[in-house]
């Protein structure tokens, strides 16, 4: 059973590189804000049902995402003050993830989760 899992997770992590490393800038920022918001939708179902390690890796994922992923990609320099503003943005995102991870707080994964979305439909509505 455990090859079974391990199999599966391998395919994954293949299906995950090939699409990452096809995709363009832009369409690489449009993964990672999908996949944190995907990430704090589940971390958010394991926090209802009580299950805290599998929210507390939930939350890793969409903290790392928020964190290394769209705080790193921003370029300081050439974005002025869009990049600033996104990056204090980004930095009051971690900080509810965690305030929610610590007090089993739903709604501010809610908070976040929604801020992604506005941030993504925003980013999708650019043509690169």
């Amino acid at each position: 059973m455990e090859s079974m899992k391990a199999a599966v997770n391998a395919y994954q992590n293949v299906q995950i590189d090939a699409a990452v490393l096809g995709a363009s800038p832009h369409e690489l920022i449009a993964k990672l804000l999908a996949k944190s918001i995907e990430s704090i939708a589940e971390a958010k179902g394991y926090m209802i049902k009580g299950d805290i390690p599998n929210k507390s890796a939930h939350l890793q994922i969409a903290m790392s995402i928020i964190s290394d992923g769209l705080r790193g990609s921003l370029d300081m320099e050439a974005g002025g003050e869009i990049a600033e503003n996104l990056d204090s943005l980004y930095e009051y995102m971690l900080q509810r993830l965690m305030s929610s991870h610590a007090g089993n707080d739903p709604a501010l994964l809610d908070e976040v989760a929604a801020l992604l979305r506005q941030i993504k439909s925003g980013w999708d509505g650019i043509k690169p």
